[in-house]
């Protein structure tokens, strides 16, 4: 045979041969497909599990420390201030002399006004001796017009004498009296010029300065401010949409800027119900006290506010971006319900579950959930899951601080 046609006939052997392989390839490579579970979307969604940890549901807000019981101590009578007796920072008792205000003034209208008492009471004395003598001319004339020793016309000026002298007498006491009072009053501002402490407390704010002329006849002017400080108050400035959510006596607890890991205890004393609007935004005062005898908190401080509307411990967790639609017809008294997809042999399968406590990270599973079972991610919350499972922490690696 030619060497041509031997050539020729090896080359269409080996692309048959080629051929045959890839058929087998094709064929194989069908079959392994087929056999292979189909991905869907459910396959490749992401899930979380149930934990086991702790949860408090709270409503957070800013304030601000003011004391409890504090008294601003002004002064009710003009003049020059002469001197103040304490210091801020002082402790004083109540009774205790705080300042004094110049009472010169003050002391001569007393002197003045004591003056004209006397000299109304030794007009009155002789006044007084006058009813006297006019009461003895009546009897006198009153004995002699009946033996007709004189006559009626000088029984009647008699008469007229003696009420004309008990009038005047009268007259003269209303003055005494009069004055009297204005010398009371006197005596009142007198007093006023020395300023005493109206309670127990610390000096915590000086508003006027020593030589300062004080002007009372418009407004109390405020010398200094007494408070106590075992005590404090919180101002906290709740938005609207959480106010109704507290209640007096409520839990709260709180932390200051530099206080590091420490928290400081207390309740709800009252919820103002004036609002406050700053920048169209309504927000209400509500005032929390709490100890301070070892007189860390200072007034003005600001404070980041958590009220306690909650808390359950070691129980069972569940992201809240595993929660379905809400089921409200089947709420119950211990929670909410909701339909989540929990993973089992046969695949993803729908749950309602109930749902008490819950934040804006975890819920607390009531009934429907154990432990360990893995729920997937709710549509559309894929990427929220994974910034928090980064950022935030994730339960299922362990009991969540929350």
């Amino acid at each position: 045979m030619p060497q041509s046609t031997a050539s020729s006939s090896n080359r269409r052997g080996l692309r048959w041969l080629v051929v045959f392989l890839l058929a087998i390839a094709v064929a194989v490579g069908s079959w392994y497909l087929a056999k292979q579970p189909k991905n869907t979307d459910q396959d490749h969604a992401e899930t979380v599990e149930v934990t086991l940890g702790d949860l408090e549901e709270n409503v957070t807000a800013q304030g601000k420390l003011e004391p409890k019981e504090y008294v601003d101590v002004g002064a009710q009578v003009t003049g020059l201030l002469q001197k103040i007796y304490v210091k801020i920072g002082d402790n004083v008792q109540t009774g205790q002399l705080l300042a004094q205000i110049d009472p010169r003034i003050y002391a001569a209208r007393v002197a003045a006004g004591e003056a004209n008492i006397k000299n109304l009471q030794a007009q009155l004395t002789g006044q007084q001796a006058q009813v006297v003598f006019a009461q003895q001319q009546y009897d006198r004339n009153r004995e002699l017009l009946q033996s007709k020793g004189i006559s009626v016309q000088d029984f009647q000026n008699s008469e007229f004498t003696l009420k004309n002298a008990k009038a005047t007498a009268e007259s003269l006491q209303a003055q005494i009296e009069q004055v009297q009072s204005t010398l009371n009053g006197d005596k009142t501002n007198l007093g006023f010029t020395k300023i005493f402490a109206s309670m127990d407390g610390t000096m915590v704010d000086q508003k006027a300065r020593e030589g300062q002329t004080l002007n009372a006849n418009q407004t109390t002017p405020t010398i200094l401010q007494l408070a106590k400080l075992d005590t404090m108050t919180v101002r906290a400035q709740v938005a609207e949409a959480d106010v109704m959510r507290l209640r007096s006596d409520m839990p709260v607890y709180f932390t200051t800027l530099g206080s590091g890991e420490r928290r400081w205890q207390g309740t709800v004393r009252q919820i103002l119900p004036t609002p406050e609007v700053i920048n169209n935004v309504v927000l209400y005062n509500v005032l929390v006290d709490v100890d301070n005898r070892d007189r860390q908190l200072m007034t003005g401080m600001s404070t980041q506010m958590f009220f306690v509307l909650g808390k359950a411990e070691q129980v069972p967790l569940l992201p809240v971006n595993a929660l379905g639609p809400r089921q409200r017809n089947q709420d119950q008294g211990n929670g909410h319900a909701y339909q989540v997809k929990v993973l089992t042999e046969q695949g993803p399968q729908d749950k309602i579950v109930q749902i008490g406590l819950r934040t804006r990270r975890f819920a607390q599973v009531v009934e429907g959930l154990v432990v360990g079972d893995r729920v997937q991610i709710a549509a559309g919350k894929e990427d929220k899951s994974k910034s928090r499972k980064k950022d935030q922490g994730y339960p299922g690696a362990g009991v969540p601080r929350l």
